[in-house]
């Protein structure tokens, strides 16, 4: 259950003073080096639907969206509700707020509000600002809240736009590696850059930062007790933490509820469940179900992924040892997952008796890719289990476009009557 917050009345002068001061924060970005990501494409600023950014805490939403308003060219005021000077404001103050955003910055015909979702019943307001024709980019770290209720009180009046942390190419373009030059030096640049980011990640942030082990704890902290317990009411608070540093742990892992709950001594299967879920909807955790025809089976038995491989160990009494395959796999899903959500795909695992694919690419109801992934395949036991996954899952679905991703891996394997592409990680993953 939601908790209701305590409303608190701020005054208008500090108002002022609050979003004067992220005006100033927000200008700043003119100055810094930005990276440009693909979804901002996606923001569609000629719209009549409010465009709702929603992505785990600090992956870049924000950028993403002064960068997107900044090309359109279009005037537009700046609140940012995850501020805590601001924390306990009502829906009934959002219209003082707009009040001191018109004495900032004179006159806009757009709203950019950042995460919105800390003020309760926020939902009028922008259906209000719809309404009255404004154009409004919102950003939020929850997916329910903010989708949820959208989709409740907007009618279909919203867009929304999901963000992960930088993919390889994008923390290329940070970095200044070239992606394309096809030269033994740009080649082995490329290749130093992803052992960097297989054990790094794609947090913008950590890009700048040496201490990248208290980032990540603080982070981790911040959405377990700030995102989910304190507006969920978690009753189990240090259980539920148990159980998340646990997923982060084991994953990529297959969730059993019945396990979670014994484990971890909930009341009900019902909690830990719940307890999963509010994991996924602040983007901590990425879920992919199971293919199958049956709807049934699709719904239960499902493995999670760490939103981005820093939160697998990068964090206090993380306990994680260094599986570079899983490490290698979670990279593949957080591409996956972007290239998916543009071009309306699904990704599924499939998981039988004595063979497993761990991921099939979907579109309405066929299969179009199968993808296996092994950080190495030089022993003979390991490259025949790989070969195998994919051929099964090709004679299971019909699929013929076949792929094997690795560590470095460069071959073309015809087994089979079937033809199978090996390629290793950081080169198929700036070309998707």
């Amino acid at each position: 259950m939601k908790k209701k917050q305590e409303i608190r009345l701020i005054d208008k002068k500090v108002l002022e003073y609050v979003l004067t001061e992220q005006q100033e924060e927000l200008e700043l970005e003119d100055e810094e080096k930005l990276c440009h990501r693909k979804e901002e494409k996606r923001v569609d600023l000629k719209s009549t639907q409010a465009q709702c950014v929603i992505g785990v805490r600090r992956c870049g939403k924000s950028t993403m969206c002064y960068q997107a308003l900044h090309e359109a060219g279009i005037k537009y005021a700046y609140a940012d509700f995850d501020d805590e000077r601001l924390e306990g404001m009502g829906s009934d103050q959002l219209n003082d707020v707009l009040e001191v955003l018109y004495k900032i910055y004179g006159d806009f015909n757009c709203l950019f509000l950042d995460e919105i979702q800390n003020v309760d019943g926020w939902h009028l307001f922008v259906n209000r600002m719809l309404r009255k024709k404004m154009k409004v980019v919102i950003t939020g770290s929850n997916a329910k809240l903010l989708s949820g209720e959208l989709a409740t009180h907007l009618t279909g009046r919203n867009k929304e736009i999901a963000l992960y942390p930088f993919s390889f190419a994008e923390y290329c373009e940070m970095k200044g590696v070239d992606m394309t030059r096809k030269t033994t030096k740009a080649e082995a640049f490329r290749r130093a850059a992803f052992d960097e980011y297989l054990k790094q990640g794609g947090f913008p942030e950590l890009l700048i930062m040496e201490d990248s082990r208290s980032y990540v704890s603080t982070l981790v902290e911040n959405i377990l007790k700030r995102d989910i317990e304190q507006r969920y009411q978690i009753a189990y608070k240090a259980a539920f933490e148990k159980m998340a540093h646990h997923l982060l742990n084991v994953s990529p892992a297959i969730v059993v509820i019945k396990d979670l709950a014994g484990l971890f001594h909930f009341k009900s299967e019902h909690t830990a469940r719940n307890y999963v879920n509010y994991l996924k909807e602040a983007y901590m955790l990425i879920g992919v179900p199971k293919y199958s025809q049956k709807s049934r089976v699709r719904s239960v038995q499902e493995k999670v992924y760490a939103v981005d491989v820093a939160m697998m160990s990068e964090r206090e009494n993380a306990f994680a040892g260094e599986n570079l395959g899983h490490r290698l796999e979670t990279i593949v899903l957080g591409q996956l997952v972007r290239h998916c959500k543009m071009e309306g795909m699904d990704v599924y695992y499939m998981n039988e008796r004595n063979w497993e694919c761990d991921f099939v690419l979907c579109k309405n109801n066929k299969v179009l890719q199968a993808i296996q992934v092994s950080y190495d395949i030089s022993a003979p036991k390991t490259r025949k289990r790989e070969i195998n996954g994919l051929l099964m899952a090709a004679k299971a679905t019909g699929c013929q476009d076949l792929l094997l991703l690795t560590d470095h891996d460069f071959e073309e394997i015809d087994t089979d009557g079937l033809h199978i592409s090996v390629r290793p990680v950081y080169d198929w993953s700036v070309s998707l």
